[in-house]
């Protein structure tokens, strides 16, 4: 099953932060892409310029999407694409929102897991690999 992926060109980071934070007015910023938290963390995504460099999180993030929306039954996608990513051994880290998914791909991996999507009969739009 061949599943048409999109891939942006913007940069992100995850910022960890304490359960307890408040969240930062700038991970809620234009382009930001997800808010998480349990008991143990809360984890923000947002645009890489949106952090201060004197803020401890990991950077140069890159966002391959699956072109959606999809129905609520379809089951496989994730995994999918996880083991494909997994085999190319890229760092990735999973991004939900109600509509779609997304996957961040570590930027020094993108290159790697492009190639590897593409091999396996994923369409993924042009990106520049190396900005």
């Amino acid at each position: 099953m061949g599943l048409k992926l999109e891939a942006w060109p913007d940069h992100y980071a995850v910022w960890q932060l304490e359960a307890s934070s408040l969240i930062p007015a700038r991970a809620m910023g234009e382009g930001s892409l997800g808010i998480s938290c349990s008991c143990q963390e809360l984890s923000v995504v947002p645009h890489q310029n949106h952090v201060p460099p004197e803020i401890k999180a990991e950077r140069s993030w890159r966002r391959v999407g699956l072109v959606g929306p999809f129905e609520s039954g379809l089951t496989g996608m994730w995994a999918l694409l996880h083991n494909r990513l997994a085999k190319a051994r890229a760092d990735i880290f999973a991004v939900s929102t109600y509509n779609t998914d997304y996957v961040l791909v570590n930027t020094h991996d993108l290159a790697r897991a492009v190639k590897a999507l593409v091999l396996s009969g994923h369409a993924v739009n042009s990106v520049t690999l190396d900005s």
